[in-house]
């Protein structure tokens, strides 16, 4: 009996050693990966276009590390902004109706009409040095995941089940409470499949962030998007293939030590009412990081840090806030008048300094042509979104509803939806070509190949959310076929669906300006719409002209979601909230 018991008291230690070593491993690696792929931040900037860049597939290990950092800065600002940003216009109503319509034009804005913009401010941070053109590459990948994240959780935050809400009233959760212990709980699995969106899709436009040409400003950054732009510039098959290969595995490793671990570690939060049902999704990473000793170490030393911090925030303020007794005045009307009247006033003075600089260097027949190239694209985006949506919502509800597939599917979705458009330019432009094709028709698919894994993702997000007693309650009553989706499938997903939509929307826009336009060595196709106006403008270093068109683009985007996708956002909130 003793030597039975030592022995399992020695298997415990071994085990106990063993998931140490390989969480430090894990660790370490990390930091190996943060040191190597930042260590050339502080050296003098080349600006020689691609001489910098060499296709030989031995060099695409180091571009890919550096890629893949660049990736990871911009999601950890993009969480940061969207815990932030997001979370002002849920809670605030005056927020609100700045913030949202602001977040409508962000997302519709070129990444080259950011890269445009902010190039010249980013190289003057650092003089000289490759920090301030990495930092002008990071933001750029931040505006292509940022606004897709803050529109899942905005959504999430409004749609917060009911009786959860009354708990945590009944409980008397403080502010800040209520927020880590409800509210991102409950956005969390929404959330990490946009975060698994907003890097796919910062893959799309990651030439435009590595291989900077704006004017006279020509900044190329070691990475798989300049060695993507060098082998589509000088035609070589064989290194398009070797980048397709080595994103192919950056976007598997990431789906193993980043994103699968997280999507079970969300299960937890699953809104559900019943135990038993469909089996978690596991990860080999966070098994290791549960069994590690040493994490869980360090996690309860921060754990308890945290909770000091609740109870801090449940302490009652020593200092009460001031009140008008007695006076009988009611400031809200006066402080609602205020506010309009200031939004009023500067809009007024911004509108005015935009159509000033614009009107410097254009004429105004010039402003009707973007117009009609505004309305071009706006058909291209309606129908490529009604397409997109008939063929994904089927297929994200089947996934949502089954994790295993799902488990399968999400890597593949996850590189389908990182593949940028300009690996398909050499097909695109030979079909065309060859086959005598109008590009005004057969370029627009390109515009949809980023975006429409929006809908997928986001949808994919909300049927993983509906309640097990949903399931249950529809077989025992034998609600199958068409009657299934419209009483139970779409109404559960449709507030998921809507925020997949609009994103979607905004990103083909935004993918006009690599869609409209396509070269392939020598031959360039261009179909007519504002993403080209655009392109062609930023190339040219027509600041005027990119202010136009930017403009025109989020004139039409404003228009778009107040008429027709906000409408439907409010009823997705009003009528198929859960709970």
């Amino acid at each position: 009996m003793m030597q039975r018991l030592s022995v399992s008291k020695w298997s415990r230690r071994f085990s106990a050693l063993f998931w140490d070593g390989v969480a430090a491993l894990l660790v370490l690696g990390l930091v190996v990966f943060l040191a190597q792929a930042s260590r050339d931040f502080m050296q003098p900037l080349v600006e020689s276009g691609h001489d910098v860049i060499s296709l030989d597939p031995s060099a695409l290990p180091e571009y890919a590390l550096r890629t893949s950092l660049r990736m990871l800065l911009a999601m950890v600002l993009s969480l940061i902004f969207t815990f932030t940003y997001a979370t002002w216009a849920a809670k605030s109503w005056r927020a609100e109706q700045i913030l949202i319509p602001l977040l409508d034009i962000l997302q519709s804005v070129p990444v080259l009409g950011f890269i445009s913009i902010t190039v010249v401010f980013f190289l003057s941070f650092a003089p000289g040095k490759m920090l301030g053109a990495e930092l002008a590459s990071v933001f750029a990948i931040f505006t292509s995941q940022a606004w897709n994240m803050a529109f899942s959780f905005y959504q999430s935050l409004h749609t917060v089940p009911r009786e959860l809400d009354e708990v945590s009233r009944s409980f008397r959760l403080s502010p800040w409470m209520r927020f880590w212990k409800l509210e991102v709980p409950f956005a969390m699995p929404a959330l990490i499949w946009n975060m698994m969106m907003s890097m796919s899709g910062s893959w799309f436009f990651v030439v435009a962030s590595e291989a900077i040409s704006v004017g006279d400003t020509i900044v190329t950054l070691p990475g798989i998007g300049s060695y993507i732009a060098l082998a589509i510039d000088q035609r070589d098959l064989g290194a398009i293939g070797w980048a397709i290969a080595v994103m192919l595995i950056v976007i598997l490793i990431y789906d193993q030590l980043l994103f699968r671990p997280l999507v079970a570690w969300a299960d937890r939060f699953r809104f559900e009412q019943e135990t038993g049902g469909m089996p978690p999704p596991h990860s080999w990473v966070l098994t290791v990081l549960h069994r590690s000793q040493w994490i869980t170490f360090t996690t309860a030393l921060f754990a308890r840090i945290w909770r000091w911090t609740y109870r801090k925030s449940q302490q009652p303020a020593r200092k009460k806030a001031f009140t008008w007794k007695g006076t009988g005045t009611n400031l809200k009307p006066w402080v609602d008048w205020l506010w309009y009247g200031t939004i009023t006033v500067v809009c007024a003075i911004i509108s005015w300094k935009i159509t000033f600089f614009i009107l410097q260097e254009v004429a105004l027949a010039e402003v009707g042509t973007a117009m009609f190239l505004g309305f071009i694209t706006m058909v291209r985006v309606f129908v490529l979104i009604a397409v997109a949506s008939v063929i994904w919502v089927p297929v994200g509800v089947w996934l949502g509803l089954r994790p295993g597939a799902a488990r399968i599917a999400q890597p593949i979705a996850q590189f389908m939806a990182a593949f940028p458009a300009n690996l398909l330019f050499p097909p695109a432009v030979y079909g065309i070509v060859v086959l005598q094709l109008d590009p005004d028709i057969w370029l627009s698919p390109l515009m949809i190949l980023g975006t429409q894994w929006y809908i997928l993702f986001n949808v994919i997000a909300g049927a993983s959310t509906i309640p097990g007693e949903l399931h249950d309650i529809s077989a025992n009553l034998g609600v199958r076929g068409w009657l299934w989706w419209r009483r139970i499938a779409l109404p559960a997903v449709f507030p998921f669906y809507v925020t997949g939509a609009i994103t979607a929307s905004g990103g083909s826009w935004n993918a006009s300006i690599v869609a409209e336009i396509v070269s392939w060595g020598s031959t360039t196709l261009q179909a007519h719409g504002l993403g080209a106006y655009i392109t062609e403008a930023t190339v040219a270093g027509d600041f005027h002209r990119v202010a136009l068109g930017i403009a025109v683009m989020s004139a039409f985007v404003v228009v778009i979601n107040r008429l027709f996708w906000r409408p439907l956002y409010a009823l997705a909130e009003r009528k198929f909230r859960l709970g």
